[in-house]
This record gives C-alpha cells, structure tokens and sequence, in this order.
C-alpha cells in the first residue's frame, strides 16, 4: 500500500461542490421526468439512446454500456418499457447468444412527446447558470474524466 493521497482544502471544496451539483441536477431531472412522464430519468436515458441508434436498435450489452447500468438494471428497465409498448426485444440473428433492443414508433412517440419538458428541464437545471465558455469548459472537464477512467475517446457530439 502507498501513502494516501489526501485532497487538499481546494480539492475537497471542489469534490464536495462537484457531487452536490451533480447531485442536484439529476434529482431535478428525474423529479421533472416522473411528474410529466411517470418515467424515471434511467427510462428516458433508454429511449433517447435507441432512438440515436441505426434502426432506433442496439445489443442490450451495448445499451448497458451507453447508459452506465448494470445488465439485470437495464433488463429490468427495459421489461416495463416492453411492458408500455415503447420497446421491444429479440434475438440477434446473427447471434442468438445476443438479444437486441430496439425502440418502437409508440415509444419514439412518448419520446417525442417528452422532450421539450426534459431540454428544458436540463436548461433551467445546468445550462441557465452557466456561460458559453463554462459550458466548453465544462464538456472537457467531463472528457477528460471519462477518458481518463478508461472510458476512451468520447464522441464529440
């Protein structure tokens, strides 16, 4: 074992600072999520990756991956999402070890629907407290944490 690397004053006020806010903006998304949508901010994270995929379909483990959930999290989310008629699931045919998902056109409908209330749930949420150059600043900030955990490059839009 090394010598622990403790954070120093600044480093502490911005750890604290960062999980706070972060904190905050994801509660006020969900909050504005269940309230006009009766979905969680995790079900709408599902529809809106689908509905940027080729053919609004992606392998379930890819799913995972783009969504940051565990795989019995995100089969669970995607059965009452099959359940509401907004997805649906089969095997890949190529590979039957591999079931895909893919978003219907009920669900890009609700998707569709809820939308504008999430963009400006997210406005009023982040980007309304933030400048042009914060909001730069602040799209490297989180490159550089994901790339620099492992995630790889991050797409840039």
């Amino acid at each position: 074992m090394g010598t622990t690397r403790w954070l120093d004053d600044d480093e502490q006020r911005t750890w604290r600072a960062f999980l706070a806010a972060t904190q905050r903006v994801r509660e006020e998304l969900d909050r504005q999520l269940q309230r006009d949508a009766g979905m969680p901010l995790a079900y709408y994270q599902i529809l809106a990756m689908l509905s940027e995929a080729p053919e609004r379909t992606l392998t379930m483990s890819r799913l995972a991956r783009t969504t940051r959930s565990s795989a019995s999290r995100l089969s669970h989310a995607v059965a009452r999402l099959e359940a509401k008629g907004w997805v649906s699931r089969c095997q890949h045919p190529a590979d039957h070890r591999t079931t895909l998902a893919t978003l219907t056109d009920d669900g890009l409908a609700e998707l569709e629907a809820i939308a504008p209330g999430h963009v400006e749930q997210v406005r009023l949420s982040l980007f309304d407290h933030l400048t042009p150059g914060q909001t730069r600043q602040l799209q490297e900030i989180c490159r550089a944490v994901l790339e620099g955990t492992g995630e790889g490059p991050v797409p840039a839009d």
